[in-house]
This record gives structure tokens, C-alpha cells and sequence, in this order.
């Protein structure tokens, strides 16, 4: 069933520009809010000095604005051109800046944030992302990723990363995403293992990004053929409190620095790719405000990029009916309000709206770029529509 909304055909909707990099710090990418500065701290965690400094750098340099992004980095936004030398070297001060664009670029590396300082996290990461920054590093495509997940428990599955190195059966299994089998190292064999597999996928690859899709290609070398994955994998982590302290989180993914500066007179921070932060050691709920810090908050039922006009390619805003909308979806359940048909956000939720120059399209358990089940809905009629959407069984 289709909506009877006039609307042009999809194929005269300009498909957006899909860019296949991340920016960093030194690498910037130009959004309709000024520069995006990335920010890749090192490890996954920013000292208490470090996040102060980063919020005063937003202050100064920035509109003030941080996203969370879903590989546990900063985002600055909004910096203007002239000021992007003097950002650099705010972040160098801080010890947040890589030696090249290309280093920068190549240390995707994400870290558990439940890390404990016996279990080999900090040390793999660190000798990885030193690894990546060797002149003899591998010239991985721009979005390949690592993860370094070595609890008992795999928290990271669901995130993007392209060789994982997790906890084994005797000691760690380094393996290739969309493969079932890897190897098993010791903590110093770690990091020359997922050298090597990044090494005989750009072998493998050709046109190809991401190790995932060798999988039905290719076979394993047979080093990575001997272990069968045997670490359970966690839910999604939620605000609230954790082991290692309290995670919290922003609406949408993005908080003002003035919160960053609060949360920073709190403890270290740990990054997540689930768009919270994780307050080291904290026992309560920051009392600050803008932060969610329950995970019954009905605002983790929506994601949204930034949406026009902080981004170019979007067709309109996204945040201001998100907000709208978070009330009427039901627990469980996940709706994704996107700006364009690339789904930056989020790859996949049980509702997502796409913006078009015509209203927003509606997709049922689909991707941004599915096919829509109803055409160019106006945003003041979408509330109407939710309640059977949500209720009705997936296609």
C-alpha cells in the first residue's frame, strides 16, 4: 500500500553523494554547519584533561556542538576554514593528533569500553594503532575497521569493524568479520595476526571494501582456520550503571560542549559506538542536563542524522520530528528519521523515514535506500500512521 501523495518518480530524486571516507582532524569534511572535525581518541578513552580541553576547543573554534559517532569518536562541528590550523593545534596540545592524515585515516579502532586493566585491551590497542601508524602499514580503504573487544563477554558484534580481536579458548582469536573460524595468539601475537589479515585481504579484495564480503568469495588462510567462535556476545549496552562506572548519553548523538566540560569534572571518559559516553567510576546519575541516563528514556527509541541544514545532502530536517515522534514508539522498537537515502545514522531499524524534496518516505524493517512503503507523508501527518505500522507483523 502506497500513500496517494503526489510525489516525483524515485528515480528523479538525486541519489546522494557517497563519499567511501571518514573525516578526521587533519582530513575535514565540509557540512552545511562549516568543517566536520573528527576527533579518534587514542585507546578509546579521553582523559579528564583531555575532554575539558576538547569542549573548550568546541567553544572556541566550533559552533559549540559534539557528535558521538558510532566508532566511539568526536565529532567537532562547525569550524570555520581559518580556524581549522588553530583547532590542530589545540588537539596537539591535548596529545589527539595523529602524525599524517594517512595514519589518522588507517587507526579505525574500536575498544571496548568495559575494558579491565588485566585483560590485554590496552595493550593490544595501543600496539595496534602504533602498528598502523608504521610506514609499512597495510593501505587499507578508507571505512575498514579493527576492534578490539577481549572481554568475557563480546560487546562489539554489532558494530563495524573488519578484523576482530576478541578473548579465546587459550588466550585471544584474532578473526575476519563474516568469518565463523580465526586464530588463536597470545597478546604479543595479537597485532602481527590482524597485520597479516588485513594484508591477504588487500590481496583478495579487489573492487571490494570491506572483509565481510570475501566471505562467500573466499577462503581463510589456514592459520585463521582454527578456532571456532566461543565468546558470548552481549546485548546493546543502555544508559545507566555499569561495572566500570555510568554510561550516559546525548539526544541523537550530540551533545554541547558546555556538557562535555561538566561530564569532564566527573572521571576519564571511555568512547562507545552506541552513542554514549562511559563516566569512569561514577556511582550516580550526573545530574546535568540533556543527558540520558535511564534506559527507559523514550528518546533511545529514535535515531536521526543531523539533517538539513548541518548537512548538504539532506532534504530536510530530521531532529525536530524525531523529537515529535519519540512518544509514540513503542518499547522495543526503533525508528530512524533519515535526511537522505544513505541512512548515516542507522544501517537498518523496524521503521525508517527518508526526507525527499516531496515529504518523507516511510520503509517497514528495511535500510534508508529500500523501497518505500508509503510516498511523501507529510511530517505533521506521520504521528497517524505509527501505531498499526508498528503493531503489524514484519513483512
Amino acid at each position: 500500500m502506497r500513500a496517494a501523495v503526489a510525489t516525483p518518480p524515485l528515480s528523479s530524486i538525486t541519489p546522494p553523494q557517497i563519499k567511501g571516507w571518514c573525516p578526521g582532524a587533519l582530513r575535514p569534511m565540509l557540512s552545511g554547519d562549516g568543517l566536520v572535525v573528527r576527533v579518534r581518541p587514542h585507546a578509546g578513552q579521553l582523559t579528564s584533561a583531555q575532554a575539558a580541553g576538547i569542549a573548550a576547543l568546541s567553544l572556541r573554534y566550533g559552533n559549540g556542538w559534539l557528535d558521538l559517532t558510532s566508532r566511539a569518536n568526536l565529532q567537532l562541528r562547525g569550524v570555520a576554514p581559518e580556524n581549522h590550523a588553530a583547532l590542530l593545534q589545540g588537539l596537539e596540545k591535548l596529545d589527539l593528533l595523529d602524525g599524517s592524515a594517512d595514519s589518522e585515516s588507517r587507526r579505525n579502532i574500536l575498544v571496548s569500553p568495559f575494558w579491565q586493566a588485566d585483560d590485554g585491551t590496552q595493550h593490544i590497542a595501543t600496539a595496534l594503532a602504533r602498528a598502523l601508524a608504521a610506514a609499512d602499514a597495510p593501505a587499507l580503504p578508507g571505512k575498514f575497521g579493527f576492534a578490539v573487544d577481549c572481554g568475557a563477554q563480546a560487546v562489539l558484534r554489532d558494530s563495524p569493524a573488519d578484523i576482530r580481536i576478541e578473548r579465546g579458548p587459550f588466550g585471544y582469536t584474532v578473526r575476519a568479520d563474516g568469518y565463523a573460524t580465526g586464530a588463536s595468539v597470545s597478546a604479543n601475537e595479537a597485532v602481527p595476526a590482524a597485520m597479516a589479515l588485513a594484508d591477504w585481504f588487500l590481496a583478495q579484495r579487489g573492487e571490494l571494501t570491506r572483509v565481510a564480503a570475501l566471505a562467500p568469495l573466499h577462503a581463510l588462510p589456514e592459520r585463521f582456520r582454527t578456532v571456532t567462535d566461543c565468546v558470548p556476545s552481549a546485548s546493546r549496552p543502555q544508559p545507566g550503571p555499569v561495572s566500570a562506572g555510568w554510561l550516559v548519553g546525548a539526544e541523537f548523538g550530540q551533545l554541547h560542549a558546555d556538557t562535555l566540560a561538566a561530564l569532564s569534572t566527573l572521571g576519564p571518559l571511555r568512547m562507545t559506538p552506541w552513542q554514549l559516553l562511559l563516566v569512569v567510576d561514577l556511582q550516580q546519575a550526573p545530574a546535568i542536563p540533556g543527558l540520558v541516563t535511564q534506559a527507559n528514556d523514550a528518546r533511545l527509541r529514535v535515531v536521526a542524522c543531523t539533517g538539513a541544514p548541518g548537512c548538504l545532502q539532506a532534504a530536510a530536517a530530521t531532529r525536530p520530528l524525531a523529537r515529535a515522534l519519540a512518544p509514540h514508539v513503542p518499547a522495543g522498537r526503533l525508528l530512524h528519521v533519515s535526511g537522505c537515502s544513505k541512512g548515516c545514522a542507522h544501517p537498518r531499524a523496524t521503521l525508517t523515514l527518508v526526507a525527499t524534496p516531496a515529504g518523507f518516505n516511510l520503509i517497514r524493517h528495511g535500510t534508508a535506500a529500500s523501497a518505500p512503503d508509503l510516498l511523501a507523508l507529510p511530517p505533521e501527518t506521520i504521528a497517524s500512521f505509527l501505531p498499526p505500522i508498528f503493531h503489524a507483523p514484519p513483512i
